[in-house]
């Protein structure tokens, strides 16, 4: 088993409103990482996840790939040392 690792992404476009934290709490949930999603006053959604490596690496991937009906322009991904996070919740 690897060790878990943390990345922090900020998903820009037409991402708030159209279920987009929901489908990421889902395919998180899918994929067994832990972490939060939560929309940004500035219009983007700002997400941790921690996890086994592919899978956080699928989970960012996932982002990039328009989820639902949202319409992502680009996304901002900052590794950073994973906090032992449980569970996966929408703020």
């Amino acid at each position: 088993m690897s060790e878990p690792v943390r990345s922090r992404v900020v998903v820009h476009g037409h991402v708030q409103g159209v279920f987009f934290r929901d489908s990421v709490r889902k395919e998180a949930e899918s994929r067994g990482v832990a972490g939060w999603v939560t929309n940004r006053s500035d219009g983007a959604v700002e997400a941790v996840f921690e996890g086994e490596p592919d899978a956080v690496a699928a989970m960012v991937s996932f982002c990039e790939r328009d989820p639902g009906s949202a319409d992502v322009a680009s996304v901002d991904e900052t590794s950073e040392d994973p906090e032992g996070l449980t569970g996966f919740e929408v703020r």
